[in-house]
């Protein structure tokens, strides 16, 4: 069976399953729960289509330890905050409230689920490229690599650090001034691990788009490729996613209006003059 119907039938499942548990449990986190492990293995599939063809190649397996490397990180990092302990995101609970029940579940099903369950497909498509392309490897291929793995630590430590933020606040007995975390990367990012987790998957996209180019694809079709779609709607996501979430934490913390005021959003960058007051 062709490794992409395996793919889409396999995401098709499980967006039924994280819909039907959402109903059972009253729970909209499923897709949260789910979202570091699919993509990894739609990612495999994909390998594994490529030597069942007999297009096998060093690439596509480096893009399936990447994808697990990722997967693995992010289901750490998920675990230890209670993602899978049935604790739901706040941020759903916030829009349930915002919405009549039946707007919410219309949410549910197109937005939840079928936008993000859809998008985890999307920004694996990289590997089928490569999986279709079993070209050498290429200096590129170096560079992307080195990027991703850049990404990947980058990620690492701004998560570390939020979870050190966040376990010093609650010995301190749920009051650390100014209530969210301003040092670390945070100094130069209000969300860094949010950039971090976009860019790994644009450096996996230009993995794919190398192999593209190293099978003989132009710059269209090749390094522009359609399956750029997928980390492009990533980062549309990681935006909506950010606003609403800072709109949540500017009416909680005054303070949060000056740290906007001098730190980018996203993209690490060095700060503007700051009133904000550092972590006690």
């Amino acid at each position: 069976m062709d490794a992409l119907l395996i793919v889409v039938i396999t995401a098709a499942v499980a967006s039924a399953v994280c819909w039907i548990l959402s109903l059972i449990t009253r729970d909209t986190s499923w897709v949260d729960r789910a979202w570091s492990i699919v993509p990894v293995v739609y990612v495999w599939i994909f390998v594994a289509g490529a030597f069942a063809n007999g297009d096998g190649s060093v690439r596509v397996v480096l893009m399936g330890v990447l994808a697990t490397a990722w997967g693995a990180r992010l289901t750490f990092n998920f675990a230890r905050k209670g993602g899978y302990t049935g604790v739901e995101d706040y941020r759903w609970a916030i829009l349930r409230g915002r919405m009549r029940p039946w707007q919410f579940q219309v949410f549910n099903v197109l937005f939840i689920i079928g936008y993000q369950m859809t998008l985890l497909v999307l920004i694996t498509l990289p590997a089928l490229v490569a999986a279709e392309h079993p070209a050498a490897l290429t200096g590129w291929d170096a560079l992307f690599v080195a990027a991703f793995l850049g990404f990947l630590l980058g990620e690492t430590v701004a998560d570390q650090q939020q979870w050190r933020f966040h376990q010093r606040k609650k010995e301190a007995g749920g009051t650390l001034a100014p209530g969210f975390l301003t040092t670390g990367l945070f100094r130069f990012s209000r969300h860094p691990n949010f950039f971090f987790e976009q860019a790994q998957w644009w450096a996996f996209y230009a993995l794919g788009a190398t192999a593209a180019v190293a099978g003989g694809a132009g710059f269209v079709g090749g390094a522009l490729n359609p399956t750029i779609v997928g980390p492009a709607l990533l980062t549309v996501l990681f935006i909506g996613s950010t606003i609403f979430t800072e709109s949540i934490t500017a009416s909680k913390y005054p303070a949060y209006a000056e740290y906007k005021r001098s730190t980018s959003m996203l993209i690490p960058w060095p700060p503007r003059a700051r009133a904000v007051a550092p972590q006690s």
